[in-house]
């Protein structure tokens, strides 16, 4: 499955951004929360945004896959996807408005095409069948 490389490409980033929160609360000394401290409330929020897209885009991906779409339509998606969540992150890591905006134009053109793959891959006489 060509999805799986995209699964852990999006575990990898989920990690990082997780030790990135994990180092700035042990350099800022706050267990919980982010201490009001911008530069922690940023990697909370980062950490946070890719947790919010990142599972539903890969559910999506995978479901696509796995209703036939071809290889080539989920490099694209994973490609696109991945290319967002990266611009989006270097964009509040740097207060780069432009970043961000293209970041999640990128992330929401990725989901709008896994999802209007998946209603056309759907088996849908299999849906349909009433008995």
């Amino acid at each position: 499955m060509v999805s799986a490389l995209y699964a852990v490409l999006g575990a990898l980033l989920l990690f990082k951004l997780s030790l990135d929160v994990v180092k700035l609360r042990t350099q800022y000394r706050v267990p919980f929360g982010d201490g009001g401290f911008y530069e922690l409330q940023m990697a909370v929020r980062i950490h946070g945004n890719a947790v919010e897209y990142i599972p539903i885009s890969l559910i999506l991906m995978v479901i696509m896959e796995m209703n036939g779409a071809n290889v080539w339509l989920v490099h694209v998606s994973g490609i696109m996807l991945f290319a967002g969540r990266l611009s989006h992150y270097y964009a509040l890591r740097h207060r780069d408005w432009f970043w961000r905006r293209s970041g999640m134009a990128a992330t929401y053109i990725s989901m709008v095409m896994m999802i209007c793959a998946n209603i056309y891959y759907l088996p849908w006489e299999q849906i349909l069948i009433l008995y």
